[in-house]
């Protein structure tokens, strides 16, 4: 299958979470990717461990997949040059510095637009171009305490909780996926160089879109709800003989179908739970209703009798649980590769399929420089020209 970015070369100066995640769905989507790196260091996140997976940090690797790494010197001349002559004969250009520090390397969009008139350039950024932040960095869990979205998630009454995973991050790495693909497809109608921007923080925002909504319609402010949420019920986790499960009964046709299911059908001739907002009102009441019931089963029954009866469950899987659920195995969505380090290497593919055919890791997560004289050569420098750069510390 032809991979519906082939062809597309990105030059990737990012690190960390989000850039790497975007630059991994171009990658994933067929697109030549160079990972650019500080020889010695590289990418951040090349560092962060444990956990391990052989010698190499299982966050990197997990964000890193399909790509080349250059490892490149850019505060050497010959460096910046090597830069520069990639920036000339990429597609795209993905790039997170700090504020200011693509302005010295003479590669904000107006110098690199001059090397290339046709680049897609796109910057990924804490708080965006405007504001009295703008000029701040930004990381995944700042932003969730910034935009609200940690004052919604955990427990009423408990500390504030992050997100369990880099959901700024990675949303924002979409983002900068999706203007990109857009901005490509832009770029060949009109033949000229296209700015893409997204922000950690504007993400956050849009994440937090619905309870900013809900504010500014009633006055109220959103507040945690646990393993719920404030305009549904029942719709949460309820206690069970052996923990907890969740139950989505979003509707009344559901409702009707969960208190058959439970053996309290009575409740649906409550007026208190005579239709959604009722049961949002008399929340309290109806979760101590049906946990009685659902106290008295385990789990897995309670999850398979749910089912059974068409309402919306499921059990609380751990991460190991969840790698071995047969629904897991069968989606294809854990994809393996040949890999010279990890024997059992694999990974989450890109949720994406196209004509019913998912993206395959054609190049595993790279070790630091690993590809730099093929960049090199591919730019065309000679091996005499490597070997110089090299000798000088230029690359790795």
């Amino acid at each position: 299958m032809a991979h519906p970015l082939e062809g597309i070369v990105v030059a990737d100066l990012t690190q960390n979470v989000a850039g790497p995640f975007c630059t991994q769905t171009l990658g994933d989507m067929g697109a030549e990717v160079v990972k650019i790196e500080r020889p010695g260091r590289g990418d951040d996140a090349r560092a962060w461990a444990p956990p391990y997976w052989g010698r190499e940090s299982a966050t990197f690797i997990s964000l890193n997949r399909n790509k080349k790494s250059l490892a490149l010197d850019l505060k050497s001349p010959g460096g910046l040059e090597v830069l520069h002559r990639l920036v000339g004969r990429a597609d795209v250009f993905v790039q997170s510095l700090r504020p200011g520090a693509i302005d010295e390397l003479g590669l904000d969009f107006a110098g690199a637009s001059r090397i290339n008139p046709r680049i897609v350039y796109c910057s990924i950024t804490a708080f965006g171009a405007r504001g009295p932040l703008s000029h701040l960095p930004g990381y995944d869990p700042l932003m969730q305490a910034y935009s609200g979205l940690m004052s919604v998630n955990g427990h009423p009454d408990q500390e504030p909780a992050r997100v369990g995973t880099s959901i700024v991050d990675m949303g924002t790495g979409m983002w900068a996926a999706l203007g990109i693909v857009a901005a490509l497809r832009q770029r060949d109608a009109t033949g000229r160089a296209i700015e893409v921007t997204t922000a950690l923080f504007e993400t956050a925002l849009m994440w937090m879109s619905y309870h900013a909504m809900g504010y500014l319609a009633s006055g109220a402010v959103p507040q945690a709800q646990g393993s719920g949420t404030a305009m549904i019920a029942p719709y949460q986790a309820f206690p069970t003989a052996d923990g907890f499960a969740m139950i989505g009964a979003a509707s009344d046709a559901l409702f009707t179908r969960l208190t058959a299911a439970l053996g309290c059908p009575e409740l649906v001739d409550d007026a208190r739970f005579k239709d959604n907002p009722s049961r949002v009102t008399n929340k309290a009441a109806l979760v101590e209703a049906l946990s009685a019931r659902t106290r008295q089963r385990k789990s897995a029954e309670l999850v398979e009798t749910l089912r059974i009866a068409g309402v919306p469950a499921s059990p609380i899987l751990s991460v190991d649980q969840m790698l071995q659920e047969p629904q897991t195995r069968e989606s294809g969505v854990l994809v393996g590769a040949a890999h010279p380090r990890l024997p059992d290497y694999r990974s989450i593919a890109l949720p994406l399929t196209w004509d019913g055919v998912r993206p395959a890791v054609r190049r595993v997560p790279p070790l630091l420089g690993e590809h730099s004289g093929d960049v090199l050569t591919w730019l065309g420098y000679t091996l005499d020209d490597v070997r110089s750069l090299k000798g000088k510390g230029v690359i790795q």
